[in-house]
Formats: C-alpha cells, sequence, structure tokens
C-alpha cells in the first residue's frame, strides 16, 4: 500500500486541523521533492506491493494533470487490478478535470461533500454548494467513474436532524457504491473551535449526534449498503482495499510533508510537518519502535472498528485471557458478539463503540 499527502487547499476549512497549505507557489516544488523522496525509498516502495495506492490531502484535486502524471511516474507501477484513490473536492471536478483524470492510473474517487445545505456548508467554509457535489458525481460516472465514494459529516453547527435526513435521502438518492460518514472532531485550534469559544456557534448535543448516526445506520442497511466499519458503508464488495488495509495492520508506505508509514511488524515513520523544509528536498522523519502493548492496543482499536472484528487466534497468547476477560460484561450485555473464533461489536455496541474499545486496551 503506498500512500501519497498533497498537502494544499485552496481555502481551508474551518473544522480542519489536517497538515495543509493555501500556498499555491510552493506546489510544483512539493511535487519534485516527493519525486525525490521516491526514489530515495525506491526499495519500500516495491516491497509495499502497489496493490492499492491513495492520493490524499490536502486536495489532490488542486494538482495539475501534468503534475499528477509526474507523480504517478515516480510511483512502482500499481499491481494489476489494483486501486488507485484520488481525493478531490467537488467543485474541482469539471470537464477538463475529468479528462485529464482519464490519463493517470485512477480507477476510484473519493469525494469530500460533507452536507448538501449550503447554510452548513457556509458555515464551515467549505467552498463548494451541494449543487456542485450533485454535478461531480454526473461528470464523473459520464466519464464511466463507477467507483465512487463520497463523505458526509454530522454533527456540523447548524445541522439540525431534518437537515441530516436531507443529506443522507439526498447522497443515497446518488445510488453510489461507498459512504463514508464522520462526527465533527472539535480540534483546538481550528477556526471552528475559537467560534465556538466566542458563542458563535454551538456543538451538537451527545443524543442529537447518536441519533443522526442511528438513522444513517438504518437507511444506509435499507439500501442495501454494508456496514463493513464504523464510518463506513458500501454496496456489497464495494469497501475501500486501501483503509481496509490500515485497519488489519498491512504495511504500507507515506510519502510527502506529514504522511506516516508502517512496516507492518513494529516500526512506524512519520515525515515532519515542514513544507517549506521538505521543498528545499529535506525529509526530516522521526521513527517509533512499538512495544507488544502499543501493538495489542493498535489491534484492539482498529480491528473492533470493523465488522469482521478480531481474530482470536490472531491475539498474542499472553493476552487473550485478559481480552476475554474484558469483553465478558459487553457480551454478556449484547454488545459484543464472540462467534466463531472472533470476537466483534454487535449492533448496539457500535454506538458506544469508544467505550468497549478503551475497556479492551491496556
Amino acid at each position: 500500500m503506498i500512500y501519497v499527502h498533497v498537502p494544499f487547499c485552496k481555502s481551508r476549512c474551518y473544522y480542519c486541523d489536517f497538515f495543509s497549505s493555501v500556498r499555491p507557489d510552493l506546489v510544483q516544488a512539493y511535487v519534485d521533492a516527493l519525486c525525490a523522496e521516491a526514489g530515495e525509498r525506491w526499495d519500500e516502495l516495491e516491497r509495499a506491493r502497489a496493490n492499492t495506492i491513495y492520493i490524499g490531502g490536502g486536495t489532490p484535486s488542486q494538482l495539475t494533470g501534468e503534475q499528477l502524471r509526474q507523480i504517478f511516474a515516480a510511483l512502482p507501477e500499481a499491481c494489476e487490478g489494483a486501486e488507485v484513490t484520488v481525493e478531490v473536492n467537488p467543485d474541482d471536478v469539471t470537464p477538463d478535470f475529468v479528462s485529464m483524470l482519464r490519463h493517470t492510473p485512477v480507477n476510484r474517487i473519493s469525494m469530500g461533500v460533507q452536507s448538501l445545505d449550503d447554510d452548513v456548508l457556509r458555515i464551515v467554509n467549505r467552498r463548494h454548494r451541494a449543487a456542485d457535489a450533485i454535478r461531480a458525481v454526473s461528470l464523473l460516472r459520464e466519464a464511466e467513474y463507477t467507483n465512487l465514494s463520497l463523505d458526509l459529516m454530522y454533527g456540523l453547527p447548524g445541522q439540525t436532524m431534518e437537515k441530516w435526513r436531507h443529506d443522507v435521502d439526498g447522497i443515497l438518492s446518488l445510488d453510489i457504491p461507498h459512504l463514508s460518514a464522520y462526527s465533527l472532531q472539535w480540534e483546538d485550534g481550528t477556526v471552528l473551535a475559537r467560534m465556538r469559544d466566542r458563542g458563535e456557534v454551538q456543538e451538537a448535543d451527545e443524543e442529537t449526534a447518536l441519533e443522526m448516526y442511528r438513522y444513517l445506520v438504518e437507511c444506509t442497511r435499507k439500501c442495501g449498503m454494508e456496514h463493513y466499519e464504523i464510518s463506513n458503508f458500501c454496496k456489497p464488495g464495494m469497501f475501500s482495499r486501501h483503509n481496509s488495509g490500515y485497519w488489519r495492520e498491512e504495511p504500507y508506505v507515506g510519502l510527502g510533508p506529514g504522511a506516516h508509514s508502517y512496516d507492518g511488524c513494529r516500526v512506524r515513520r512519520s515525515n515532519n510537518a515542514d513544507l517549506q523544509t521538505y521543498c528545499e528536498g529535506c525529509v526530516l522523519y522521526e521513527e517509533e519502535h512499538l512495544t507488544d502493548g502499543e501493538l495489542y492496543d493498535e489491534m484492539v482499536m482498529k480491528r473492533l472498528r470493523t465488522s469482521v472484528g478480531i481474530c482470536i487466534d490472531e491475539v498474542p497468547a499472553g493476552r487473550v485471557d485478559y481480552m476475554l476477560c474484558m469483553a465478558e460484561k459487553h457480551i454478556q450485555s449484547g454488545r459484543m458478539v464472540l462467534e466463531d473464533g472472533y470476537l466483534r461489536l454487535g449492533s448496539e455496541g457500535i454506538f458506544v463503540s469508544n467505550d468497549i474499545i478503551s475497556d479492551l486496551m491496556l
């Protein structure tokens, strides 16, 4: 698995604390530096086996066609049948952009819609409007891009239950194969957090956020979508192979400032989130060697997010008794299920997943 971080946005959403920049003057220098990093880490990239490539950000759709092609030329050729994803913003999806995309290996599109209510989009400083998202889906389908994933967010300021129903119903009416939906996280230092502290916006209460999530789960179920991960839903067989690899602790190589890598065993690498230094050709990074306890916690945190759950046979022998002991009360309550050698969240456990996962961690 290969991940490429594109740390550029035309403007910043008020809720975002991801590493990104609004300096278009650095884009070409970044692309050149990224290709240089790929060359320096070629052995790692080849070992990663490019069965999935994910171009994320930031806003990768801010890159030109030539810049995207330059990046792909610097990567190992994707395996036959690989999943190659690029994240896009709805208002970047023009006929010219889609035509350009046809000349790249991209075969999957992940688009951040967040809401179909223009007032809500304005409050959080999204630069597109609902009509842009619907038009973008149509343009991509006309170009025979069928593997589409859309993102929604719930618990946004100004987002009532009625507006959320409209969002969910509207997105599902597009008959997309994949949907991701995330609860708004109020991150310190973001514009939105400062707006809240000044009393300009309010957080959604926990009950409303839970009601929104329940509505989402029920509607996707009725549409025949599989709830294969806490925040992800898909038509049969259309799950994100790249993200699923993260949840299974598969090895991956991350390129770009702020990108992370994992060797699949114990070593995690994080590139420094310093765009200027990166563009100057200096790739600074830190390595972390995970302890046995940290590896166990990672397994619990990631695998319990999925509908498959944790295979008991894959749990280190010294941790099995602890895990099952901590899970017992949740199994008895029906919030967890132990079946056929797998421990997973039950249908009600999904709604209190953070508490259950925390209980099972060391």
